[in-house]
């Protein structure tokens, strides 16, 4: 089963080769033919105060060090211990490797922005992250609903759960989420390489939000709007409603267990999970109706710090604090390396 983990480690590094070799390509192409010529945008971040930018560089290099370091503890963890190698902690390995690049996409170049002070960020950068980012938020939100179903399948059919949550089935609902993240990503950036950009080159962020991209173009951007709405309600929405679905059927298969011992043990089976799903979900609503509610951009930039760094950092914590399996798989890990 790690060894599909692998293959998918491989298969997103020859991506990454492949999808930025095929944008510098488009980009060349459609800057040739644009009629702005647009070299560059400015990201205008947080703040302008240059007394907070020291504070800044700090707090964002410290919370991504953890992000990067924690997550790659419960990989290693869930690699070297022979007793994590099960479908749970499968999906956990795929999931805070893609954290790791979630927060790798938007993070670093915010860090080198305020060390160099300075907001620019070139045409084929901003494209190029803008990608990456639209890739991994729905790559999180898919993996989010297979680790529901997954432990929807241990709750509601345990003595069938190892022939259901099968090596084949783990694979391919890894494969499938990778495949239709990189297809919608790629639709996504294609057709806002078509949009041509006026003078306001200004996006108010600290990285290249689709939205915002889209509200800086002078071309027409309806069918740029429907398909954005269109992913959102079909690759977030959709997820959303299988886990609650999931949960739904899992709170009733608990109700229905006798012991109180056995309630608290089927419950604590998926607590964690619920936790990550209420923090992304909630931070992500929250970016939402900040937008939509106020005109401040710099809330609403804020806001989106939750589910674009906070929630990448948390991940760990929220999955090995209490849990016995990966403390003791690292606890003999580090001991055998004395």
């Amino acid at each position: 089963m790690f060894s599909s983990f692998l293959c998918v480690c491989g298969f997103f590094v020859v991506f990454l080769f492949c999808l930025v070799f095929c944008f510098c390509r488009n980009i060349n192409q459609v800057k040739a033919g644009n009629e702005t010529r647009i070299s560059e945008f400015l990201l205008l971040g947080f703040s302008e105060k240059q007394e907070l930018q020291p504070f800044l560089f700090g707090l964002f290099l410290s919370m991504h060090l953890v992000t990067v370091l924690g997550n790659l503890l419960i990989i290693l963890a869930t690699v070297s211990d022979s007793h994590l190698h099960t479908p749970m902690y499968f999906f956990l390995s795929n999931l805070s490797f893609v954290d790791i690049c979630f927060a790798s996409t938007t993070v670093p170049k915010m860090l080198v922005n305020i060390q160099t002070q300075s907001k620019v960020i070139t045409y084929a950068g901003c494209i190029t992250q803008m990608c990456f980012f639209v890739l991994f938020i729905v790559l999180d939100s898919l993996l989010l609903t297979v680790m529901a179903y997954d432990r929807f399948v241990a709750i509601c059919h345990p003595l069938h759960y190892t022939v259901i949550m099968n090596p084949q089935l783990c694979g391919l609902l890894i494969l499938m989420s990778w495949i239709t993240s990189v297809l919608n990503s790629m639709l996504q950036s294609l057709m806002t390489l078509q949009l041509s950009f006026c003078a306001d080159l200004e996006i108010p962020h600290f990285f290249c939000e689709l939205n915002e991209m889209i509200h800086l173009a002078c071309s027409d951007t309806f069918v740029n709007n429907m398909v954005m709405y269109f992913a959102a309600v079909l690759l977030d929405g959709g997820p959303l409603i299988g886990i609650l679905y999931s949960y739904c059927r899992i709170v009733s298969s608990i109700r229905a267990i006798s012991s109180t011992q056995g309630k608290y043990k089927a419950f604590s089976t998926c607590a964690s999970h619920l936790l990550v799903v209420s923090i992304f979900y909630g931070t992500g609503l929250g970016v939402y109706l900040s937008s939509t509610m106020t005109q401040n951009s710099h809330s609403t930039t804020v806001a989106s710090v939750m589910y674009t760094v906070v929630t990448p950092m948390l991940n760990p914590f929220i999955y090995s604090l209490r849990n016995k399996d990966i403390k003791g798989a690292l606890t003999q890990f580090f001991r055998g390396k004395q």
